[in-house]
């Protein structure tokens, strides 16, 4: 793999909130993405410490593990065991049924099929669409995000290794 220069140092740097997974001449940011999902689209991170990130070292690393996961069983069974072993449902949860939201499949398994690296220069943010990811446990709306969409910005990957194969 020719883009991806050790040494990296864990973590990278960090700009406000975010704190960037690992650095070697430039930041990287560590993804993971379900194979098998309805999108090919997935959330990056924040639009100020990504363009901060671009402006220091001019690229921005990415590197997307794509997994082949199995999610909880009809019955949620996974998600009552886990909401059973921190002891009930937490104040997050509680709100998020007041307002009548629903709560997602969680993954119980994970198996790497792929790594994707890509490398993302202040050209290729104009590429990327923007979203507002809701809100923090406090209530108060997260700050916005870059999505990167597999389909649409395909040719942004740089190297890719294949280690795995999926699930049966």
């Amino acid at each position: 793999m020719r883009h991806v220069c050790p040494p990296l140092t864990m973590p990278g740097d960090r700009y406000g909130t975010v704190r960037w997974d690992a650095r070697g001449s430039i930041n990287w940011d560590l993804k993971a993405k379900a194979i098998k999902s309805d999108s090919a689209s997935f959330i990056l991170n924040g639009v100020s410490a990504m363009r901060q990130s671009i402006r220091e070292h001019r690229e921005h690393g990415v590197v997307i593990a794509l997994c082949d996961v199995e999610y909880n069983d009809a019955t949620r069974s996974f998600q009552r065991w886990r909401t059973a072993l921190q002891g009930g449902k937490s104040l997050y949860t509680l709100a998020r049924e007041r307002r009548t939201s629903h709560s997602r499949y969680r993954k119980t398994l994970a198996v790497l099929v792929e790594l994707l690296f890509v490398r993302v220069d202040a050209a290729a943010l104009e590429r990327l669409s923007l979203m507002a990811q809701g809100r923090n446990s406090n209530g108060k709306p997260r700050p916005r995000k870059y999505m990167f969409d597999l389909d649409e910005c395909a040719d942004m990957v740089t190297d890719r290794l294949v280690v795995g194969r999926p699930l049966a």
